[in-house]
């Protein structure tokens, strides 16, 4: 019985430390919960659009910059928001390392998103947002929610 438990024990904790591909419904739950949705202004909407865009709802997604690299969800940069042990004179400014937003678990990629939009670009500070997501209707990315 005890190794039934263990078995159990590891495999919930290798499966909450995989990747996942959320749903965009799914995405839309947790960002009305975590208040991610209207966070400075910027509705779920337009947070759906900037993940579909910069990692197609896959928390394993990474992108190579050449001297840096985006990491997870929201791809956050290394040379400015996540420690990746690689990248030369990281500003780190969320105070996390850039593994931690590679798993299923996207409340650290959230934290981190609220403080790259506080500053003065907000979700502009992605290109992807402002090429695909800024100024259009995103009534796609919660329709059917």
């Amino acid at each position: 019985m005890k190794g039934v438990l263990y078995l159990a024990i590891f495999i919930s904790i290798i499966i909450g430390t995989h990747g996942k591909r959320y749903t965009k419904c799914e995405l839309l739950k947790i960002f009305k919960e975590t208040g991610l949705a209207g966070y400075h202004g910027y509705s779920a909407a337009n947070w759906v659009c900037l993940a579909k865009h910069e990692s197609d709802y896959s928390t394993t997604a990474i992108n190579n910059n050449g001297p840096s690299r985006d990491y997870g969800i929201f791809q956050i940069n290394s040379k400015w928001w996540c420690n990746d042990g690689k990248t030369s004179r990281s500003k780190n400014a969320c105070g996390i390392s850039c593994q931690s937003l590679l798993n299923d678990n996207i409340l650290d990629d959230i934290e981190c998103a609220k403080r790259i939009v506080r500053d003065p670009n907000g979700l502009g500070a992605w290109v992807a947002w402002r090429n695909k997501c800024k100024g259009r209707n995103l009534s796609q990315y919660t329709a059917g929610c």
